[in-house]
């Protein structure tokens, strides 16, 4: 006999999601028959009401849960939004205090410009602005955007803050390069002010970068009258440079080994390392 095959039945099988929801549906309608008609009377209608009231009260919470999160929503756009508003303000704010930052650093720049102009009136001079520098820590060589159109020559004087910044070493139509006495390649003949004694400056960009000070060299003071403290302006008989620019201060002073002259540094009366415009003086030094 061949063996008999038993075929499973299929198991009926509805899923959760859509029980709920007959279940669900049958407990509205019969919320509704019971409280809005007279179908169901004395105990039908108490069980149908042991029945139904629980979920009623399940619903109520459920849409009172619902409810106060929707106004919560509602109140934390309301925040997100006004926050977003803030926060915009701020940056509006921030960028004005920003700007006028930079409008009063120029500003300052600006007339400490004019005071040097002022201070400096036997010479002629137009304001120019850095574009590029060698180095982005210390300007011992840069470019200005004022060049041959403009009036501006080589070995025209260069100054800045309270004095000598260098001089143009070349010029195109509408741009110069400056080199500034801090380089290592610059010697400048320069005079104690209150004494009258000449001495060299030598630029020493290790120096500056590391002390903030300047090499000067063949002091000439055998009666010691110089001091620290004392201006070093330019020479008279410089052929680079128009005399009485100021330099610098002495900072410190050494006697040579010869007991002949004397050496030190010199603190040099510009910032070189937070330079934006300088003043060019337009004039050469006649030297025949």
């Amino acid at each position: 006999m061949s063996p008999i095959v038993r075929r499973k039945r299929k198991k009926f099988h509805i899923p959760a999601k859509y029980l709920l929801m007959i279940l669900s549906g049958f407990c509205v309608l019969m919320m509704l028959f019971t409280f809005r008609t007279n179908l169901f009377d004395g105990p039908l209608k108490s069980v149908v009401g042991y029945a139904v009231i629980p979920f009623q009260r399940g619903f109520s919470r459920i849409g009172g849960y619902l409810s106060d999160r929707s106004k919560e929503l509602a109140q934390l756009r309301d925040v997100l939004a006004q926050n977003q508003a803030l926060q915009e303000q701020v940056d509006d704010l921030t960028m004005e205090n920003n700007q006028l930052m930079q409008n009063q650093y120029e500003l300052n720049n600006l007339r400490t410009l004019l005071e040097l102009d002022e201070t400096y009136s036997e010479y002629e001079k137009i304001g120019a602005r850095i574009i590029a520098s060698d180095t982005e820590n210390w300007f011992y060589s840069f470019t200005i955007d004022k060049g041959k159109k403009d009036g501006v020559n080589v070995d025209c004087n260069v100054m800045a803050g309270s004095g000598l910044v260098g001089r143009v070493v070349s010029v195109g139509p509408n741009f110069a390069k400056v080199q500034s006495i801090i380089s290592d390649t610059s010697n400048v003949s320069a005079t104690v002010l209150a004494t009258s004694e000449n001495l060299i400056v030598e630029g020493d960009l290790q120096s500056v970068s590391s002390q903030g000070t300047i090499r000067f060299s063949q002091l000439s003071d055998l009666d010691n009258r110089v001091t620290v403290g004392d201006k070093v302006v330019t020479s008279s008989i410089s052929d680079k440079y128009l005399p009485g620019i100021l330099i610098g201060y002495i900072s410190s002073i050494n006697t040579s080994p010869d007991n002949l002259t004397k050496s030190g540094y010199l603190t040099p009366a510009v910032d070189f390392s937070h330079l934006e415009e300088v003043l060019v003086i337009t004039q050469l030094k006649r030297t025949g």
